[in-house]
């Protein structure tokens, strides 16, 4: 088990959606509605306000930046202004709020769903992945997902992995030329860990942020379990970044509802791994 992680950010409210980008780590802040970046001192900058809250980030190949939107539903970009402009209305087949997204180096996103108002006590139901073209063009991925969650894409881009945190898995899919995926399949049972934001590393293991174990756990295809950290609050997301991909980026809060606009728990905290990020994002 490996211990010893460092506090980078503080006194956030709710962080999400870590990218590692150009010797920074960008990431949402939920419930102050911003994008913001930090670097390895520790240097924040806020990049924009995204009024119905920030979760998931990527890039287009031209560089723009692409963020969820999560109330209404929609994905984002970022233009070279600074303003926000509609590139995906998600509402026709999200069920409720939108959350982590991943974009392929073609700039083919990947975007999940609540599925149901869970955080009021509604009864959680199947969602729907949603696959959004990079011309903004949105069409169903893959249905009867248990929470669609954290998602990484192999080096070689043939493989899609996502967590399914309700069923406490990763699943795998097969991507097409056109981006659209098939041969769904287990890929590792995560046991008593759930599945949030996820990232992939050069031995193609996975590294996992469980919120209710206040861990990260990199788990081998097939459910073997390689390494842990263990965290005195929820992990959320992990991101592998740094100069060589070393450092693993945790974002960490006591807890994910509204209330933490007030409390302010949530952290970005940091590791050295022995074995480097690969893949997207």
């Amino acid at each position: 088990m490996t211990t010893g992680t460092r506090i980078l950010a503080q006194g956030l409210s709710f962080t999400e959606g870590p990218r590692w980008r150009d010797g920074r780590l960008y990431f949402s802040d939920f419930y102050t509605h911003r994008v913001l970046t930090v670097d390895l001192e520790g240097h924040l900058e806020t990049l924009v306000e995204v009024p119905n809250q920030p979760s998931g980030l990527g890039w287009l190949p031209d560089g723009t930046l692409l963020i969820v939107s999560m109330l209404d539903r929609k994905v984002l970009r970022l233009e070279a202004d600074g303003s926000l402009t509609e590139h995906a209305d998600l509402s026709g087949l999200a069920t409720w709020h939108c959350n982590d997204m991943v974009v392929a180096t073609d700039g083919t996103a990947w975007v999940g769903n609540f599925g149901s108002d869970i955080d009021n006590g509604n009864q959680p139901i199947p969602a729907n992945l949603i696959k959004v073209t990079p011309e903004g063009s949105v069409s169903l991925a893959a249905a009867d997902m248990h929470f669609p969650n954290g998602t990484v894409i192999t080096p070689d881009g043939s493989t899609l992995i996502i967590g399914e945190t309700f069923a406490r898995r990763l699943t795998a899919f097969d991507i097409d030329s056109e981006g659209n995926l098939s041969g769904r399949r287990l890929w590792a049972d995560c046991g008593a860990h759930l599945p949030d934001g996820i990232c992939l590393d050069a031995e193609g293991a996975v590294w996992i942020a469980d919120p209710a174990g206040n861990c990260v756990v990199r788990f081998k295809e097939g459910g073997e379990i390689l390494d842990k950290i263990e965290l005195d609050q929820g992990a959320f997301a992990c991101m592998l970044g740094g100069p060589e991909r070393k450092t693993l980026f945790i974002c960490t809060a006591a807890a994910s509802d509204e209330g933490a606009e007030n409390t302010r728990t949530a952290r970005i905290e940091a590791i050295e791994v022995s074995v480097p990020g690969a893949g997207l994002p």
